[in-house]
């Protein structure tokens, strides 16, 4: 499965622990599970990340540099929550932190992803 290796190990190192994390191959690279949602994906290509975000914080992620709509196939967003990440927008330990931050978001009320 293709995926960038080295941010597969960052990411590994910036997922919290004490939760359920699981890798799974998904989205044609290697899919982070964590309390058994997707909450991000390590790719080669369309974007070095792919970000599972709250719908209702998709407008302040998307302005983030080097964020876009996620596709599914040239043309086909993938809707609201889900955004791609350049490798640039990666480079530092915090700007990485950043993201999986966003994907880790909880909902107050029910504690369970959103």
């Amino acid at each position: 499965m293709p995926h960038d290796a080295e941010l597969a190990e960052r990411v590994r190192r910036a997922l919290p622990q004490g939760r359920e994390v699981r890798e799974v191959a998904m989205f044609g690279g290697l899919a982070f599970m964590v309390d058994g949602a997707m909450a991000a994906c390590v790719s080669t290509g369309g974007g070095a990340l792919l970000a599972r975000v709250p719908a209702e914080r998709d407008a302040e992620y998307l302005a983030r540099p080097g964020a876009r709509r996620a596709e599914m196939g040239a043309g086909r967003s993938m809707g609201e929550g889900w955004i791609a990440v350049d490798d640039a927008a990666l480079a530092t330990e915090e700007d990485l932190r950043s993201w999986v931050d966003a994907v880790l978001e909880r909902d107050a009320g029910s504690g369970r992803r959103r």
